[in-house]
């Protein structure tokens, strides 16, 4: 333990890795246009300078705390200094905020109104770049880049592919995919981490909200909407209520007075998927593989092992639809043949790589038309909330609609969390059922935030090894050890984004601290839901009776590779 000097304030720091952490401790926020704790240091921005007591400037990201180190954070000279680099920065810069995606929630917009930046006083000799929109989930519109370097770093870092890098040098750099290609072709995956971390709208989400409002004020349209299990653990970000709280019931409400017809629980898909992929993992058990069994509800774990790992399509990895199809099957099922109305079936999703999926040739019907039609991000609703006038953090929680009504079990619910879908899975196959069983599964360390996860645990008589991963960059490591024989596992949960669908791009962008209250509440959710076994729950034995009526392997299941 040390201790530093700031503004006159004695801090103590221990773990802190860098000035800035220690700064932020001592309840002062730097600035900062390129540092993210669970990223390299890049140090490009200089945003973050300090001055030391011989009046040097330093950047408080790249600096080691020292025992006794004296620093200032607003300086005349620290001040002039970053209304500097704002200036140059929107020289460079499209400045049409008012039609900007990230209107409102830019960082630069954000700390232009912080310094007093009135007028720019350098003009703009770069030449205006063209916008990518090729993507089914995002869009590049690099005229709006600031070179941070964020979206670099974290598709290298976290995901390990590196689609994006930069080019040229001096005022000509830019950030862009190899030979200047558009994003759908590269091998992309749609994670959306790049547009979660960029702080200007340089890399967005692709908007679909026109759509869906198209839907709702059509006459002829039924609108059935899903909300997936971490969506409601991250909505209320948006409206200003504490981070990781249930608005399930408040979801439902805006939904409801949005217009929507019908609002269902993706956790009945979870349910859904649990039950389908224990009996997978259970046939693999008695006919002794192929091991280890991937899971397959991430879309853009899904497109990462198409083109980096074939051999593993409709073969390790399960061949279950991901919770989103699954209920989509159903409330076609249900719905789809009506012949007054026709039916819209729109999920909201944590997952930007969920758009890509819905537009997947292999979830489409025989006519063509999607299962789901559309794929909103939790972001999406909030906006969708926020133009209709609804004072989100004020409504009374409403109740799901008929027929599924009663929800799902706490194993379907733990899916929007790093381990949940192994624990679940792991939970069913189990002849076991008593409350000390789900206690044992919860402390054999499935859960928590380390990109890699191992776990053995008794199943019916036989050790079952099971491995759990998030972020593409720590699932290509394990399957690399696998390969050479480092490691086995009979179960892999693969989760493309950080914590699993809790911090996927279409949230409310959250570090870990609240990324972890999310985790919480989804954990505590479980912990307070009755039935914590998919197949024990009503809902789905009268979903199999009637819905499915033995028609599996059509309606739950899907076969890749299927082409337009």
């Amino acid at each position: 333990m040390g201790y530093m000097y700031i503004d006159g304030m004695k801090i103590a720091f221990d773990k802190e890795k860098n000035v800035l952490e220690v700064v932020r401790k001592a309840g002062i926020e730097l600035p900062t246009l390129c540092y993210y704790s669970e990223l390299s240091t890049y140090g490009a921005c200089r945003m973050c300078m300090v001055e030391n007591e011989r009046g040097r400037l330093e950047a408080a990201c790249s600096t080691i705390p020292r025992d006794g180190m004296k620093i200032k954070t607003n300086t005349p000279a620290l001040i002039k200094h970053r209304r500097m680099i704002i200036e140059l920065l929107l020289s460079a810069h499209c400045r049409d905020c008012t039609t900007c995606h990230k209107n409102g929630s830019c960082r630069l917009q954000e700390l232009a109104f912080r310094y007093g930046v009135k007028q720019v006083r350098f003009k703009d000799h770069r030449d205006e770049m063209q916008i990518d929109s090729s993507s089914t989930s995002l869009i590049r519109d690099p005229n709006k880049c600031i070179l941070c370097g964020d979206c670099v770093r974290v598709c290298r870092e976290k995901q390990g592919l590196g689609i994006l890098d930069f080019a040229y040098r001096g005022s000509k750099m830019k950030v862009m995919p190899a030979f200047d290609r558009a994003l759908a072709e590269t091998d992309c995956v749609n994670c959306g981490q790049c547009a979660a971390v960029c702080p200007t709208g340089a890399i967005t989400v692709k908007d679909e909200t026109d759509r869906m409002w198209e839907y709702l004020n059509d006459p002829k349209k039924m609108v059935v909407v899903q909300i997936a299990p971490a969506v409601r653990v991250a909505l209320g970000d948006e409206f200003g209520i504490e981070h990781g709280e249930n608005v399930m019931g408040m979801a439902v409400k805006a939904l409801k007075m949005l217009g929507v017809d019908k609002v269902f629980d993706t956790v009945v898909g979870a349910d859904l998927t649990v039950v389908e992929e224990s009996r997978e993992f259970a046939e693999r058990l008695q006919n002794g593989g192929p091991f280890p069994m991937f899971t397959s509800c991430c879309p853009a774990w899904i497109k990462y092992a198409e083109e980096r790992h074939p051999e593993l399509i409709n073969k390790n990895i399960s061949s279950c639809k991901s919770p989103m199809q699954m209920f989509g099957s159903v409330i076609d099922e249900l719905y789809g043949s009506d012949p007054e109305r026709e039916l819209v079936s729109v999920a909201i999703m944590p997952c930007t790589a969920k758009k890509y999926e819905a537009a997947r040739p292999e979830f489409r019907k025989a006519d063509g038309k999607r299962i789901i039609e559309l794929s909103l991000t939790t972001q999406e609703l909030a906006s969708m909330i926020r133009n209709a006038g609804i004072q989100f953090a004020s409504l009374e929680p409403e109740y799901l609609d008929s027929p599924f009504d009663m929800g799902g079990s706490g194993a379907g619910v733990i899916f929007g969390v790093t381990g949940g879908v192994a624990e679940a899975v792991i939970r069913e196959c189990a002849v076991d059922k008593s409350s000390s069983y789900v206690k044992e599964m919860r402390e054999i360390g499935v859960r928590g935030k380390k990109d890699l996860k191992e776990a053995v645990i008794n199943v019916n008589g036989k050790d079952i090894r099971i491995g759990v991963v998030h972020g593409l960059k720590a699932a290509e490591t394990l399957i690399k050890k696998m390969q050479c024989g480092e490691i086995y596992y009979d179960i892999v949960e693969v989760m493309a984004c950080p914590e699993g669908c809790i911090g996927g791009a279409g949230q409310p962008f959250a570090l870990y601290p609240e990324r972890d209250k999310r985790a919480r509440s989804l954990y505590h959710t479980d912990g307070k839901v009755g039935i914590k076994f998919a197949g024990k729950h009503p809902t789905v034995s009268s979903i199999y009776t009637d819905y499915v009526k033995g028609r599996n392997h059509e309606m739950l299941h899907v076969t890749y590779g299927k082409k337009d």
